[in-house]
């Protein structure tokens, strides 16, 4: 039987008169790689943020790796990794002390730490540049370090906020082999991204319009119920019925 790891129902945001997130329902299993797709204004970063724990839904419910999202925000801070577009490192630490620090803030111990960071640098083929300005390294390095530290504690769930902007297409699929790896393990993915391409490395995508979940399914069912030859055909026959611009 399957493990549910994330579950959302009629999830919804409001700020004053504006819906951002309009009951939104579905559920996430363990090790699933799950795309959240929208354009501009479609609600997905406000969903995100609350499943992460960092926003307090104004309805509806959800709970994260088991815990309710209004209730035990710190234990699903504790229990996810999270990675955003601007690969949320520090430019002027170096890579072991990144490494060391974000250990430290998932409560990892002394041992523990040295162990993951000797194991880490050897699978990223970055020990000659451990003493190195993560702000000295090419984009695509700074990327898989980024990914690698948000799941060294090894959470339930891994949150990626557009993970692969500005890096070139060989870069991307190296990175999305780190995430087939990490799935593999049992880590449930749930990604957004901009790239259409990507949509189709997912076992399931859902595409929010104007608040609300317009479709979810896998990106083959998606494209012949959409009658598409590609993901693209899909997101954009979706998105040109939007109203709203800004997230």
């Amino acid at each position: 039987m399957k493990e549910t790891v994330i579950k959302v129902e009629n999830l919804t945001k409001k700020f004053g008169d504006f819906i951002a997130t309009n009951q939104v329902s579905f559920e996430v299993e363990k090790g699933e790689i799950f795309g959240f797709l929208g354009a501009n204004g479609a609600g997905k970063t406000t969903a995100m943020r609350m499943l992460c724990g960092l926003s307090i839904p104004s309805s509806g419910s959800a709970t994260v790796a088991g815990f309710d999202v209004y209730r035990q925000t710190e234990h699903i801070k504790q229990n996810i990794g999270y990675m955003s577009q601007k690969f949320s490192l520090y430019e002027d630490l170096t890579v072991k002390e990144n490494i060391r620090f974000y250990a430290g803030i998932y409560g990892l111990s002394k041992q523990v730490i040295k162990d993951k960071m000797t194991s880490l640098l050897e699978q990223l083929q970055m020990t000659a540049e451990e003493n190195s300005l993560v702000k000295s390294l090419p984009l695509g390095w700074k990327q898989k370090l980024a990914f690698s530290v948000a799941i060294l504690h090894e959470p339930k769930i891994v949150f990626l906020d557009e993970p692969t902007g500005g890096v070139d297409p060989v870069t991307r699929r190296e990175f999305w082999n780190l995430i087939y790896e990490a799935a593999e393990k049992g880590i449930t993915v749930f990604v957004t991204t901009h790239y259409m391409d990507e949509a189709e490395y997912c076992n399931r995508v859902s595409i929010m319009v104007d608040g609300k979940i317009e479709a979810l399914d896998t990106p083959r069912n998606l494209k012949t119920t959409f009658n598409a030859g590609s993901m693209d055909e899909v997101f954009l026959q979706l998105a040109r019925g939007a109203k709203r611009t800004a997230d």
